[in-house]
């Protein structure tokens, strides 16, 4: 059976929502504070609550935000592949939701930017299997080169899919032009897409990835409550989104990633798989906090009520 492979990276965030952002050298006081984890945990958790065994192969730490980490993954039936702790704390991100339901964050990296080719060959992938990069491990001195080596040395019956995220903004510097010949599916929302191209609009920005990107790739564009667009083969398709009443956007790319692949490894069309990640991201929208994609029986439900099928 298939399997998604994470080689990102899974930290703590401290959860708080506000009215607005203080200004400059200003104070805000917060509704609430809680620590979740959140960064790669949020698209691992989204693919396992939708059929998809998951491995994490990232680094934890050696402290609470270890230990918190640690107990989330178990607890969701994600295994972890590098057994041992590395001699430092997982990191943290403070994020931070505002009224709008726009979230801003500061992350400090621990533990999980470090990793070599002797962790990430821990758990072999096999044919079938999803390997999930994010642009943040790209960035990040201590794991950036080991884990490009490990992903272009893998068979070609593995897919990658890779995630630029919003540090990541544009194809030049040398490790994304390793990578780019190497990836199978494109996932990144509209500003990611927009600012990595230097587009105007979607339509123009599948254009240009498609020149980066290798021929057969599946290029997934997320364009919030719109739904998304993916393209293949020069030919751009989009699959609408659901209304709802969104409260923290915080995680809901993370949960349409997640189920986008899980539909993907159990065999659905793009655009199937693409309906039932616009439909986690609307209910993980309506939730707060970083992992708050539905399960496949909820998308179900969701999609089952909306179309009154």
């Amino acid at each position: 059976m298939p399997r998604l492979l994470h080689t990102g990276q899974v930290i703590i965030d401290l959860v708080m929502a506000v009215d607005k952002l203080p200004q400059p050298g200003g104070d805000v006081l917060a509704q609430s504070a809680r620590f979740e984890a959140g960064g790669g945990f949020n698209v691992m958790a989204a693919a396992q609550r939708n059929g998809l065994s998951v491995v994490y192969l990232g680094r934890h730490g050696t402290g609470r935000f270890g230990d918190l980490a640690r107990e989330a993954m178990n607890a969701q039936g994600i295994r972890i592949g590098i057994a041992d702790r590395a001699g430092r704390d997982t990191g943290l991100c403070v994020a931070v939701t505002d009224a709008s339901a726009e979230r801003s964050f500061i992350s400090y990296i621990g533990a999980e930017g470090e990793l070599t080719v002797q962790d990430l060959a821990s758990v072999p992938a096999e044919a079938g299997d999803y390997v999930y990069v994010s642009g943040y491990s790209l960035l990040h001195v201590g794991k950036a080169q080991a884990l490009v080596d490990w992903v272009l040395a893998l068979p070609g019956g593995i897919k990658v899919v890779f995630d630029p995220g919003p540090l990541v903004e544009a194809p030049d510097a040398p490790l994304m032009q390793a990578l780019l010949p190497r990836i199978d599916v494109w996932t990144s929302n509209r500003v990611e897409a927009l600012r990595f191209t230097g587009a105007l609009d979607i339509g123009e920005a599948l254009d240009r990835l498609a020149v980066h990107l290798p021929t057969e790739v599946l290029t997934v564009v997320r364009d919030g409550p719109q739904g998304c667009w993916f393209s293949q083969r020069g030919e751009h398709r989009h699959v609408p989104g659901f209304k709802v009443e969104a409260v923290d956007s915080n995680g809901a790319g993370d949960a349409h990633a997640g189920v986008f692949v899980a539909g993907l490894a159990q065999g659905l069309s793009a655009g199937e798989a693409g309906r039932r990640a616009n439909a986690a991201a609307a209910l993980a929208v309506t939730r707060w906090g970083p992992a708050t994609s539905p399960g496949a029986a909820e998308v179900d439900a969701f999609i089952s009520k909306t179309y009154g099928a």
